[in-house]
């Protein structure tokens, strides 16, 4: 088995998008990167993109849902490079469509890809850690895994998944006092070629809900994430907001998107006929980093540690708690006189 001392990272859903973003931000430290994903042309295009920034490419044609071609794949991986340091999952799958809209074939091929794809990355990866008692696996989730959205249930609902699985996850790796870390990351909405070949009914074009943030912020902070392994990291102030937002009033979280949560996905642009998606086939041609939204995209994304946001909450309610008691303390003594 060849051994190296160059680092590994192996990425699902790695030839476009945060994907293809976070693979370059490893290959520009020289990393090995494994580029997992369905399309021949699109591999090719990121590999050489890798190569470029200073990493070294193994692509592997997969498709994320087939539990064996990923086990292979990470079998490949270790017979190349000898074993690998930090698995991302970011394979993803998503429609355009209100649930009545989408047929049960659809719902089951998006949870095939989004979270089973994960299920069976965070397998596969451990297959090699666990002997080792090492390694670090980066669960590329979003801000949409704490609060839905409308037009994208089966994506949501898989976002959900990932962090309950990865929760439980945890709880095992703790138990067994394993050194292996997991960490999550919620991404915003991010400026990735997702908005021209998901699969679409609403009969415009998508978009993502502003603000719109570009990959390369994002993949540095996969990258750094797969360093220093935080529990949670939420990105960009929507992320941050969405989640607080949902935790303190989910009500009025639903009205609002109920509201403006169409318009805020769907373009004026007319679709007709629809593009070319990539639900069950991956769309022709090269792939790449960025979407159609450079003008609107921010360039810079805050990372906000999740532990760290709980405790200076819980603080705040603590001081408030306090202070509430005792006002009510001095009310009562003022009137007891």
């Amino acid at each position: 088995m060849p051994h190296t001392d160059t680092q590994t990272v192996v990425i699902t859903g790695a030839t476009a998008g945060v994907g293809r973003a976070t693979a370059l931000a490893f290959a520009r430290r020289g990393w090995n990167v494994a580029l997992l994903a369905r399309g021949p042309q699109g591999l090719e295009s990121t590999a050489k993109e890798v190569e470029q920034a200073g990493g070294t490419p193994l692509a592997i044609a997969i498709d994320v849902a087939v539990s064996d071609a990923v086990f292979a794949a990470a079998e490949q991986v270790i017979e190349r490079w000898g074993g690998f340091d930090v698995w991302v999952n970011d394979a993803m799958a998503t429609i355009f469509a209100p649930i009545a809209a989408i047929a049960p074939d659809e719902f089951r091929r998006i949870t095939e890809v989004t979270y089973l794809g994960c299920v069976y990355g965070t397998m596969a990866a451990l297959r090699h850690m666990r002997p080792r008692d090492r390694g670090t696996i980066v669960q590329v989730g979003s801000a949409l895994s704490y609060r839905a959205i409308p037009l994208q249930s089966a994506y949501c609902g898989a976002k959900f998944a990932i962090r309950g699985f990865t929760d439980a996850l945890r709880t095992e790796l703790r138990h067994d006092a394993s050194a292996i870390r997991v960490t999550m990351v919620q991404l915003p909405a991010v400026n990735t070629p997702q908005f021209d070949w998901a699969r679409n009914k609403m009969g415009r074009r998508p978009q993502p809900m502003p603000p719109i943030h570009q990959p390369e912020a994002i993949g540095e902070i996969i990258f750094r994430a797969g360093q220093d392994a935080p529990r949670e990291l939420w990105l960009g102030f929507p992320s941050l907001k969405a989640i607080l937002g949902t935790m303190l009033m989910p009500g009025l979280l639903d009205r609002l998107l109920a509201r403006k949560g169409y318009e805020g996905q769907i373009t004026s642009e007319i679709e007709d006929p629809p593009s070319p998606d990539n639900l069950f086939q991956p769309v022709p041609g090269g792939h790449a980093t960025h979407g159609r939204f450079d003008a609107r995209a921010q360039v810079s994304t805050p990372a906000f540690n999740a532990a760290l946001v709980r405790t200076v909450l819980a603080t705040s309610v603590i001081a408030v708690v306090a202070a509430l008691a005792s006002a009510t303390t001095f009310v009562l003594t003022d009137r007891s006189r």
